[in-house]
């Protein structure tokens, strides 16, 4: 399935019906009335949040939702058949985003089973039996029916995980996330091998979780520099942060240099979630030159720095313990629906 996380759509609620214009025609009785009914309420436009969905792509190719019209009254004093809303299902973590600035986030949907009314059907119109009066027996006045209400909207989707990867490109993210989860993503020898978020859900000590792998970051990613802007958004909804550092790359200060100022730079709380360093591939350096980086790495401001290689497995599991005690009792797929069960008292899940 391809991976798509911003599409524009266009959306248009349903019209009111119009009234009826209708007499009560009835043998024998000369003077029989106005019988017109009311018409039916247009259908809303309503987005849902399902489980099951993590991408866009469907609206690559369905880009317009229309609503049904309400039905016309009907003599007899018959009110036209209200219309069903069209309720448009997007994965969790979707946002809609105004098209007239690009920017005002209009909904949210964060919790499965989460409904958004974005706009609402027209009215019915009055049909003539509404109209009369003591003085107006015969009235044929009736209303048309409210207009249909339409907008195009933006549809962005920030990914819902517990702990998200963070590093320069060929840092080794791929290979990690394949090492501790379910996923199955490409790794190669080069930059730029990973170039969508992926999700993989790792099971450790009786728990489970889910992580995001994002694309490496470079310098200037914050400003969208290799829509680097993009991919930081679907780590904003994480508890806590892995950064890998590649231990035969650049020098790993400057690696975390780099992207401490691209967290910061970009915002959205990135700045203030805990962060985890890794010291990836020490399998190819040796644990004496780990051992160097790690003390250098933590003299530049780094609270935790964790020796790990991706490819071995080897200390993986005590930055797995370090990733669990930054996870609430219940993460997103140990408790799908929601919400999350502190020792205390139960409160709503939030993705901050």
């Amino acid at each position: 399935m391809h991976f798509l996380d911003q599409a524009k759509i266009f959306i248009r609620s349903g019209a009111g019906g119009p009234g009826a214009v209708s007499f009560r025609r009835e043998k024998y009785v000369e003077y029989g009335g106005p019988d017109g009914g009311n018409g039916g309420k247009g259908g809303d436009i309503v987005f849902e949040a399902v489980s099951g969905l993590n991408t866009l792509i469907d609206f690559r190719y369905a880009q317009h939702f229309k609503a049904k019209r309400g039905g016309h009254g009907m003599g007899r004093d018959r009110t036209g058949a209200g219309a069903d809303d069209l309720v448009i299902k997007v994965p969790l973590g979707t946002q809609v985003i105004s098209d007239e600035d690009g920017e005002t986030v209009l909904a949210d949907l964060t919790e499965v089973g989460q409904r958004v009314t974005m706009l609402e059907g027209g009215m019915g119109g009055r049909g003539n039996a509404s109209y009369k009066t003591s003085t107006n027996r015969a009235p044929r006045q009736h209303q048309p029916g409210e207009p249909a209400q339409e907008m195009y909207v933006w549809l962005r989707l920030k990914l819902l995980a517990d702990a998200g990867l963070v590093g320069l490109p060929n840092a080794g993210k791929s290979t990690f996330i394949n090492q501790v989860s379910n996923a199955q993503a490409k790794v190669g020898d080069y930059a730029f091998t990973t170039l969508v978020p992926k999700l993989g859900v790792v099971r450790h000590k009786s728990r489970e979780f889910v992580l995001a792998d994002i694309p490496g970051l470079i310098e200037g990613a914050a400003d969208g520099a290799g829509i680097g802007d993009r991919f930081l958004g679907h780590i904003e909804r994480c508890r806590v942060l892995i950064h890998l550092i590649d231990v035969g790359g650049i020098d790993p200060v400057e690696a975390m240099r780099i992207v401490e100022e691209e967290l910061e730079a970009y915002g959205g709380g990135l700045e203030d979630k805990p962060r985890l360093v890794a010291l990836n591939k020490i399998d190819l350096s040796g644990a004496d030159l780990a051992a160097d980086y790690a003390e250098e790495l933590l003299e530049a401001g780094a609270d935790q720095v964790f020796p790990i290689s991706g490819a071995t497995g080897e200390g993986i599991e005590a930055l797995l313990d370090a990733v669990l005690s930054y996870l609430p009792a219940k993460t997103v797929t140990e408790h799908p629906d929601g919400e999350v069960e502190d020792a205390d008292e139960e409160q709503p899940w939030s993705p901050l």
